[in-house]
């Protein structure tokens, strides 16, 4: 059984180091890499991926490939 979560997140470019910050329900992830040729995107989901323990091909960017502002869609394969 598969289950998907949204998150809304804002994404930092060009960081001392990549990480994720919650506060007050928002989520920043910091990632080192620049805005330039889809680098940013693919390290949000390296960090997303290493963060929760799922799989890199179980993240998806459903909403602003172009902007800070990401839709990310993360699904959780659940074991019965």
């Amino acid at each position: 059984m598969m289950k998907e979560k949204y998150l809304e997140v804002i994404v930092k470019t060009r960081s001392k180091k990549d990480r994720i910050e919650e506060k007050d329900g928002k989520i920043k992830i910091f990632t080192k890499e620049p805005a330039r040729d889809n680098k940013a995107n693919f390290a949000v989901i390296d960090i997303l991926s290493e963060h929760f323990n799922v799989p890199k091909r179980n993240i998806s960017i459903k909403h602003g490939l172009k902007s800070k502002t990401k839709t990310i869609c993360i699904v959780d394969e659940i074991k019965e």
